[in-house]
């Protein structure tokens, strides 16, 4: 069962978004901020992270620099509610794999996930 990581420091956004992959078979954790999720990506062995982009703290862009500078390659996919010019490539910049807006699609971030799933790293 592939285990992916939200990251988000919505409480309702991370609750809504993890039931709804449970159901689809996923195995769910959830961090409630950027720091959290760095420390949780490295201990918990995701094999995919949802990273909210805008947060207090420690923002998803530079959360998932850190993920990268401790040598994790688990792709990360960038969920941002802005969709701004530029973000797409700001979230890959960081290292990010890939870029979904919010509110999410299921279906359309359930095809990204699988992408991920069956590429290898």
């Amino acid at each position: 069962m592939p285990r992916i990581l939200i990251v988000d420091d919505n409480e309702d956004n991370r609750d809504v978004l993890a039931r709804r992959l449970q159901r689809r078979g996923f195995d769910v954790t959830c961090a409630a901020g950027g720091k959290q999720g760095v420390e949780q990506a490295s201990h918990d062995n995701p094999d995919v992270i949802l990273m909210d982009m805008n947060m207090p703290e420690l923002d998803g862009w530079d959360a998932t620099k850190q993920i990268r500078q401790q040598g994790l390659t688990v792709p990360v996919i960038a969920l941002t509610a802005h969709a701004m010019a530029g973000d797409r490539q700001r979230a890959l910049d960081a290292g990010c794999n890939e870029y979904h807006t919010k509110p999410v699609e299921l279906d359309k971030l359930l095809d990204l996930i699988e992408n991920l799933l069956s590429t290898p790293q």
